[in-house]
């Protein structure tokens, strides 16, 4: 045996995407970090052992301008690149190579974490070590720093170090939970198995192995979706050990699992009900994909009101969206829906406080660990989610380490300092506005070679028929007021009936209060614009969701043709799935209206307003996502603007040594790392791929500092050897990745 010893900064203990959000934000900010993963592989569940979709706040789609930015988000837009097909493997090596891109991490794969050395009373402990076992190499490695993570998922590591934790469902009167039972219990969500088939080609035989389970003697077949061309997570539902320990009978519910697996394909092979001659079985998950355990208790502790309720944390640093998700504890057994599901209106937010211990002063923790409700839980633990708190526990523990506090401490007195931090890494946080106070471009004057000023889409490529209430969401900035003119068809004389509502709080996207409404007379005719006049200014600009009522007797037209700041809805058209299987309440708004059926196409219309939507001054507006609007410089079209450029410029010369660029990368657009669905494209259109950037000397001269060509990544960071001293700088769009348009969201210059 070897035995060592590891000094690190920060040591993060568990390789799924919370780890290693948590490890690589750490050491982005200078950390050294050890990150301690017991398999071979990082990811978690989303690896190519468990097989898990990465989910998060767009729900599938539901929520609008939700994909996570940050470390998650480049890993998203990474992987569509590398691996548009959802190969497992190769999201794989897209998690792993972010981690080995940096040089602050060391990585311990195979390591088992077992023993924790911590001291103090109950209500005040501190971590000393943690040992572990690396399998296959024989080392027996003690990990010493001053802060630790857990990440584990289970909670192991907080578990063994004392820390104070929650296991199954608190009571209702507890937190005033409407989804919480009346009385306090044990249960969990239960643990799931995957697998996925191939059409081979020619017939394929299977002879069920003598432990598969007969699932015609179980509710399966009559209250769960079996379909031959399904595989990977459509089969989430096989799930089971809510009622057990999911830890320490995790052997005899993958047994369970497995006996499952093979009974259900004996079904879809054997029972002649289904075409699967040529299916076969291209592989069987061995590791149960857990989703409860234990959630550690915080300074906060986040619940079905917070979520439901969006409530604004002053010290919120994440953001999720998926809905409440909650499961029968039998599982596939369960005579009942096999999930119910409450969504919020939109994006919700989770507080610092629930990130750290109450009682072991040097642990935070991320993931499905986090300090929450069951109920709460049933949101906040999909990956994408956790991915996002990852990154927000990982920077919060390099501040600590740097100012040398507890994070304890670090929220009660520098939470500013934390949300500043995020922002400037590009986080998924809402509502934060930039006041770095170093950052020189929030003195610079702003200006462009253009910018959109009217709301127009005119290429009709797609005729709809108005069967159902549509809907537009339309900035309003400052104010819709004048004529929308929409493209359409009408089969007789009739009329059409418009309404503008506003959204309520701005990170929403569903209609809330009625502001305006008319109707007007529609002749007989293709092909014709029919002006409507719309009169709404709010006390602020905002979006406005418009709707049109449905009439069959008219036409609309959709363009292919996106326009970023506008999208478009159906009413009740959400994709229907079977109430035995997905319970979703229709008439929550974000259910309600869908833009499934809608991605990328806009109904046809033009405007005689103008807008301030797209002006320059946006970059500056310290905003990085939308919320209320777009927050981002749109040149006009790059038709009439060949190369169009933005431009910063300062009474007096300043120093300049890296600038900092974020491009538009379609927040709106839902990426996966597997299966679920295939985006068309390899890179996000409206990303800009060669650029430049152009300084202004004293003297009056400009030279180029930075050449850019084939861009994919929407955060770009360029370092200069050596300062420059300059009174302007100015980045040059030369070519997008397709969008008709220049979109930059926010330049930053640091001295």
């Amino acid at each position: 045996m070897r035995n060592e010893i590891v000094h690190s900064d920060i040591t993060v203990v568990g390789g799924g995407l919370a780890g290693v959000c948590a490890a690589v934000a750490a050491a982005r900010l200078g950390r050294k970090v050890a990150l301690i993963q017991n398999r071979p592989v990082l990811g978690g569940n989303s690896s190519s052992e468990v097989r898990v979709w990465v989910c998060g706040a767009t729900a599938h789609g539901v929520n609008r301008y939700a994909r996570e930015t940050g470390i998650m988000g480049e890993m998203f837009v990474e992987n569509q690149y590398r691996n548009p097909d959802g190969n497992p493997y190769l999201w794989d090596l897209v998690v792993l190579e972010t981690v080995l891109a940096e040089p602050g991490i060391t990585l311990y794969l195979n390591t088992d974490v077992h023993e924790v050395e911590a001291e103090g009373e109950e209500d005040a402990r501190q971590i000393r070590s943690i040992t572990g076992w690396m399998m296959g190499s024989e080392r027996r490695i003690r990990f010493e720093s001053p802060v630790f993570l857990d990440c584990t998922g289970d909670g192991l590591v907080g578990f063994l170090a004392g820390a104070k934790y929650r296991i199954g469902r608190e009571a209702r009167h507890e937190y005033g939970e409407e989804w919480a039972p009346e009385v306090a219990d044990d249960i969990t969500l239960g643990s799931t198995l995957l697998f996925y088939t191939k059409d081979a080609g020619h017939p394929v035989k299977f002879v069920p192995p003598s432990f598969a389970k007969d699932i015609t003697q179980t509710p399966i077949p009559m209250k769960r979706v079996i379909r031959s061309g399904d595989s990977g997570c459509h089969y989430w539902w096989i799930e089971w050990g809510g009622e057990l320990d999911i830890v320490h009978d995790n052997e005899r519910i993958r047994d369970e699992l497995s006996a499952v697996i093979y009974g259900v394909w004996d079904y879809i092979k054997n029972s002649g009900k289904f075409d699967a001659e040529n299916m076969t079985l291209e592989w069987v998950g061995s590791l149960p994909g857990k989703r409860e355990y234990r959630r550690f208790i915080g300074d906060y502790t986040l619940t079905q009101n917070d979520i439901i309720g969006q409530k604004p944390f002053d010290d919120r640093i994440a953001f999720g969206g998926w809905s409440i998700d909650l499961h029968p504890p039998q599982g596939m057994y369960a005579t009942v829906s096999g999930s119910k599901h409450m969504h919020a209106d939109g994006n919700y937010h989770i507080p610092f406080r629930s990130l750290y211990s109450a009682n072991v002063s040097n642990l935070l923790f991320a993931g499905r660990n986090i300090s929450a409700t069951h109920v709460a839980f049933g949101t906040t633990r999909v990956m994408a989610t956790c991915a996002t708190i990852g990154e927000a526990a990982g920077t919060a523990a390099a501040l600590c380490v740097d100012k040398g506090v507890t994070p304890r401490e670090l929220s009660q007195n520098d939470t500013p300092l934390l949300l500043q931090t995020l922002l400037k890494q590009d986080a998924s946080v809402l509502e934060l506005v930039n006041e770095d106070t170093e950052d020189l471009a929030r003195q610079a004057k702003v200006s462009a070679s253009s910018f959109l000023s009217t709301l127009a889409v005119e290429s009709a490529d797609e005729a709809y028929l108005l069967e159902r209430d549509v809907a537009l969401l339309l900035p309003a900035d400052p104010a819709i007021r004048g004529n929308i003119e929409w493209l359409l068809d009408a089969s007789q004389d009739t009329e059409l009936t418009v309404e503008v509502w506003s959204t309520g709080r701005p990170e929403n996207y569903v209609p809330a209060a009625l502001e305006y409404q008319t109707t007007v007379q529609v002749a007989t005719g293709d092909g014709q614009w029919v002006a409507i006049a719309l009169d709404w200014t709010p006390a602020e600009a905002q979006n406005a969701f418009i709707i049109v009522r449905r009439n069959p007797l008219i036409r609309l037209y959709l363009s292919h043709t996106p326009l970023t700041g506008l999208l478009a809805f159906e009413r009740g058209t959400a994709a229907s799935v079977s109430k035995d299987l997905e319970d979703h309440d229709d008439s929550q708004p974000v259910v309600e209206w869908s833009m499934k059926g809608l991605v990328r196409k806009i109904f046809c219309l033009r405007t005689d307003f103008g807008t301030n939507t797209y002006r320059p001054e946006h970059i500056l507006d310290g905003y990085k996502r939308p919320y209320g609007g777009p927050h981002t410089w749109l040149s006009k079209p790059m038709a009439q603007d060949a190369q169009p450029w933005i431009k910063l410029e300062w009474e007096n010369e300043q120093p300049i040594r890296e600038i900092h660029l974020i491009f538009n990368d379609d927040v709106n657009e839902d990426l996966i790392n597997l299966h679920h669905h295939r985006t068309p494209f390899e890179v996000i259109p409206e990303l800009v791929k060669n650029y430049r950037i152009d300084m202004l000397d004293p003297a009056g001269n400009w030279s180029t500092l930075v050449t850019e060509t084939d861009n994919r990544r929407r955060k770009r960071v360029h370092c200069l050897e050596t300062p420059v001293q300059a009174i302007a700088i100015r980045l040059v769009v030369e070519e997008t990745n397709g969008s008709g348009y220049a979109e930059v969201i926010e330049v930053r210059v640091y001295g």
